[in-house]
């Protein structure tokens, strides 16, 4: 279990974490969501004793990670798969962290293998690719076959094999009990491999929930799309206050402000024939983006110029 318990960091005048709480639970997949400058990065560094908190602290199993007697054992990580010495191989950069522990070559061997990098063990990391780099941070987070994993970004480079590969991984470490937390930008992927979220912005905390819940909060103003050969009937059947119709295509309507029930009820009343009823459903990146659109600390224009009233960084 991870717990983060009032958690302040300043570097300088910025406040890059502001009394931050939350706890991660064994047996499950949380995600960690934000915004690009959320504090991310910085709660994990502290959760790892890489970064002091000036408040707060933060626990791994009760303890600090700097308290933990044989690290590795009870803590995989994975912050930057690059912090490699690019010169060894992959068995070797493996082997040396191992001897620290005192892990064996043969557990070496099963993570080579359980990453699936056994034909590559002996070329040097350095001539890796982003993916196989990525698999390599995984195979070093799980060498300790730690009880507890926290990863950051440990999709990035890989094919969509590899992308189903980690999330079945993870999901199955989940499975048996251990704690994992892991930080993403695949909006789909998380959807997909997480059971909770924590998100953050600016540095405090926007949501403790489960993936179902935030959906299912944000759908309650996502469209309802009604295909029918009598559209334009249903629109005036539907017409009424706080109610917004819109047709993107001939056939087709998009409602807002009534549910599918209430829809295909209206539909029944007036003897209009429905050819298809979708219930409004958010994606979990639209329900990310209405929840921490106030928190993002660098906007962009479509255009790459400035917002309209802002003015350009100096």
């Amino acid at each position: 279990m991870i717990e983060v318990d009032s958690v302040t960091k300043r570097f300088g005048d910025k406040v890059a974490l502001q009394d931050l709480t939350f706890t991660v639970r064994p047996g499950i997949v949380t995600g960690f969501l934000g915004p690009n400058g959320a504090g991310k990065s910085t709660t994990m560094r502290v959760i790892l004793g890489l970064d002091r908190p000036n408040e707060g602290r933060a626990t791994i199993n009760g303890r600090s990670y700097r308290d933990l007697p044989a690290p590795l054992t009870e803590v995989g990580a994975l912050l930057e798969a690059r912090a490699i010495h690019t010169g060894r191989s992959a068995y070797n950069h493996l082997l040396s962290m191992a001897q620290t522990h005192g892990i064996g070559r043969e557990r070496v061997r099963e993570v080579i293998e359980l990453v699936g990098l056994s034909e590559v063990a002996r070329k040097r990391a350095g001539g890796f690719s982003l993916g196989m780099g990525q698999r390599l941070g995984v195979a070093a987070a799980l060498l300790g076959d730690p009880s507890t994993v926290i990863l950051d970004e440990p999709a990035n480079g890989l094919d969509p094999e590899g992308i189903l590969w980690i999330r079945t991984m993870l999901r199955g470490l989940a499975a048996e009990g251990r704690t994992v937390f892991l930080s993403s930008h695949l909006m789909a992927e998380m959807a997909q491999t997480a059971d909770h979220l924590v998100i953050i912005g600016r540095g405090r905390l926007i949501a403790d929930t489960t993936v179902a819940d935030l959906v299912t909060q944000a759908s309650h103003d996502a469209a309802v799309i009604v295909r029918s050969p009598q559209a334009d009937e249903l629109r005036d059947a539907l017409a009424a206050d706080g109610v917004a119709i819109a047709s993107p295509e001939r056939g087709v309507l998009e409602v807002q402000g009534m549910t599918s029930a209430q829809v295909g009820e209206a539909a029944a009343r007036h003897g209009i024939v429905l050819h298809e009823l979708i219930a409004g459903q958010a994606s979990l990146e639209q329900a990310f983006m209405r929840l921490t659109g106030g928190d993002v600390e660098f906007h962009a224009s479509i255009f790459g110029g400035p917002e309209p009233g802002r003015e350009p960084a100096a």
